[in-house]
């Protein structure tokens, strides 16, 4: 099965309008992601140019920004790459500081350093715009005294703004309350996996933080291709779709998964737009949430895409919707619970270590 949305009929908006995450900065709704590309998640090749070309058309468009990360093997470079051959552009880039899982207890200022520092040669960045923290085992010591470590970096001038990826409620704002000036944090979030909202984003709200939103259309399955498809029973072609895959199951299943693509396909039929893009606009709806983050390989996917900027959904819409979701359930637990649980299913595609193996 295709991963790609059909083609939009709906006009592509003019230009984004940018959400505040700080006085002096602000992301467009739709940022362009970097995990798909990173090695090892699929057994296609990066077509630069393609790719290139995807990230022109959405800064055409006021979308300017791309997420990467230490540990996305590659995309650091790739993203650098990019920066390079398209001087005096407007690029803002997001990465994220992963310290291993298996070295958490020896992460002290000259590891925080080595990591911001190798990431600052790898973009051809003097500053980086925002480093999105994560600390895989809240049972380690040392998640807010590191946090410290970066801000201290962030005061130096080597990093602008802190943010945090993959982090439940009560470890948000045990930060929070530590004084860490966090400005957004980074979650799965979409019509399937909905743990943000119970905890999360009220506390994104209470404490002025954004969302910034990955999954919002589930690596691909939330798109016509799968509409009315059999159950897959082969291997998925990337980790993307493996991972969401597992989400579909705690979310009810296959069946239930259908009736949610039929009822998103109602609504993009009424506004000639594609499953995909109803699928985030229902993110960017949310209470908190800043933006999406969307992996792009061609300037196509792109250009669909980008009709989100011009959709509104009704409350009607919102309704249909949401009468799916109330008969559905959810992954257990807050916001990343099962991933970090290496008991779990979803622990099996999550690759650990990544930093001392992306080593040069």
């Amino acid at each position: 099965m295709s991963s790609e949305p059909c083609v939009s009929s709906a006009p592509i908006a003019p230009s984004a309008a940018r959400r505040r995450l700080a006085p002096d900065y602000d992301v467009p709704p739709i940022i362009a992601g970097g995990w798909q590309l990173s090695e090892g998640h699929s057994a296609r090749p990066v077509d630069r140019a393609a790719l290139f070309a995807a990230w022109d058309l959405l800064a055409a468009h006021g979308c300017d920004t791309l997420d990467c990360a230490d540990i996305y093997t590659g995309v650091e470079a790739l993203v650098g790459e990019y920066r390079l051959a398209r001087p005096g552009r407007r690029v803002q880039v997001h990465t994220k500081f992963v310290p291993d899982r298996g070295a958490l207890e020896r992460v002290d200022r000259a590891y925080v350093g080595r990591v911001v520092d190798r990431s600052l040669a790898r973009l051809r960045a003097e500053t980086l715009d925002l480093v999105q923290f994560h600390w895989w085992r809240y049972e380690v010591p040392g998640m807010v005294e590191v946090a410290g470590l970066l801000d201290d970096l962030r005061r130096a001038g080597k990093i602008r703004h802190l943010a945090l990826t993959n982090t439940d409620a009560p470890h948000t704002r045990a930060l929070l309350d530590a004084g860490v000036p966090l400005v957004a944090t980074q979650v799965q979030y979409s019509v399937l996996d909905r743990r943000p909202a119970a905890r999360l984003a009220p506390l994104a709200l209470e404490r002025g933080l954004q969302l910034l939103c990955y999954g919002s259309v589930a690596g691909g399955f939330l798109a016509e291709a799968w509409r009315g498809a059999a159950e897959p029973a082969a291997a998925l072609e990337n980790r993307s779709l493996t991972k969401y895959r597992l989400v579909i199951d705690d979310c009810g299943g296959w069946g239930a998964f259908q009736r949610l693509l039929e009822a998103l396909g109602d609504v993009a039929a009424r506004h000639g737009v594609g499953i995909a893009n109803v699928a985030q606009r229902w993110v960017l709806d949310q209470p908190g949430t800043g933006a999406v983050i969307v992996g792009f390989r061609s300037e196509a996917s792109a250009r669909r895409t980008l009709a989100t900027l011009g959709l509104t959904l009704s409350a009607a819409d919102h309704a249909q919707l949401g009468a799916v979701l109330a008969g559905q359930p959810m992954p257990a637990g807050d916001v990343y619970a099962a991933e970090r649980d290496a008991r779990s299913p979803h622990a099996g595609i999550i690759r650990y270590d990544l930093n001392q193996a992306s080593e040069g």
